[in-house]
C-alpha cells in the first residue's frame, strides 16, 4: 500500500487503522438466517442469456430436492421476477426485508419486487447500488437456503466487485454465447474472478444451436468451437451448451420459468453437488 498523503490532523483515524482496515469485509446474514452455498452467475457483456441460466439453476436444484433462492444483483435490469412470474412487492418487518416465494418455494429478493411499479427506472449511482446489493444479502430473512444464486449485472464493474467483496461466494459461472466475441468476454470474467481469489467453476454457452423442427439437427447459427477454445485456454470445462429454443423463451415471457423441461444445465448441477 502506498503512503499516507492525506492529513491525519483533519481526521478521526490513524494511518495505521486505515492501513489495516479490511475492505474485503463480508457481510453477516441476518440474525437466524441460513444460506449454505453462494454461486454468481456472471458474464462479460450483456444480452447472454445469465437471468435465465440464473433461473433455470435454481429451478433444476430445487426439483433436486435443496431449498434454492435468487439474489437479483443486476439492480439496473433485474429480469428475475418476471421470469418467474412475480408480480407482488416485497414486505417487511421493522428491521429487515422478506423475501418472496416463487410457487415452487424459491425465495426471491430483487429490487423489482421494492419498486411502486416494476416498470420504473432505477436511476442511481454505482455507491447506492452497491449499498443495495449488501442489503439484499445482510437485511433480508432468507430462510434455511441450500443453494444460493446471485444474478450478475453484466461485466465487471461495481456492483460485480461489491458481491465479490460482501458476500462469501463460493463460485461463478460464467455465462457466454458462441460469437467472436467470446475469447475476450470470458478473460476479462475469468481475470476478475481470479484477482478476487474465487474459483470459476465452468462456463455455460448459451444460443449454441437451434434444433431443426422436422429433422432434429444442430444449427450453428454461430459457428462452433468458439467457446471450447476459450475454455481450453484457461482450463475451465464447458459444463452446458443451451440451444436457442423458443419454447423456453415463451415461458420466460409468461412467468412460468418453473414449467421449464429441459436437462441442459444437468452438468452445472452436477459441478456445484460435487
Amino acid at each position: 500500500m502506498s503512503e499516507c498523503t492525506h492529513d491525519c490532523s483533519t481526521c478521526s483515524e490513524s494511518c495505521g487503522e486505515r492501513k489495516e482496515a479490511n475492505v474485503f469485509e463480508k457481510k453477516p446474514l441476518h440474525e437466524g438466517c441460513r444460506v449454505g452455498k453462494v454461486y454468481g452467475v456472471v458474464s462479460g457483456k450483456g444480452g447472454v442469456g445469465k437471468s435465465m441460466v440464473t433461473s433455470q439453476l435454481a429451478v433444476t436444484m430445487q426439483r433436486e430436492g435443496y431449498r434454492t433462492a435468487v439474489l437479483d444483483a443486476d439492480i439496473t435490469g433485474p429480469s428475475i421476477p418476471k421470469a418467474f412470474g412475480v408480480h407482488g412487492r416485497a414486505v417487511g418487518t421493522e428491521n429487515a426485508i422478506v423475501p418472496v416465494q416463487t410457487r415452487t418455494g424459491i425465495q426471491l429478493m430483487s429490487v423489482n419486487l421494492l419498486l411502486e411499479h416494476e416498470t420504473d427506472p432505477v436511476i442511481w449511482r454505482g455507491p447506492v447500488i452497491g449499498g443495495v446489493v449488501q442489503q439484499f444479502w445482510s437485511d433480508v430473512l432468507w430462510q434455511d437456503v441450500d443453494y444460493m444464486f446471485v444474478d450478475m449485472p453484466p461485466g465487471t464493474g461495481d456492483v460485480a466487485l461489491n458481491v465479490f467483496q460482501s458476500l462469501p461466494v463460493d463460485g461463478v459461472i460464467i455465462v457466454t454465447s458462441p460469437q467472436e466475441l467470446v475469447s475476450m468476454v470470458v478473460e476479462k470474467a475469468v481475470k476478475m474472478a481470479q484477482m478476487m481469489d474465487i474459483p470459476v467453476l465452468g462456463l455455460v454457452e448459451n444460443m449454441s444451436y437451434l434444433p431443426c423442427p422436422d429433422c432434429g439437427k444442430k444449427i450453428y447459427l454461430f459457428g462452433e468451437g468458439k467457446t471450447d477454445e476459450a475454455a481450453q485456454r484457461y482450463n475451465l470445462p464447458v459444463l452446458a451448451k443451451m440451444p436457442l429454443d423458443p419454447t423456453l423463451a415463451e415461458l420466460v415471457d409468461a412467468g412460468e420459468i418453473e414449467n421449464f423441461q429441459g436437462h441442459w444445465l444437468d452438468g452445472v448441477v452436477e459441478k456445484i453437488i460435487g
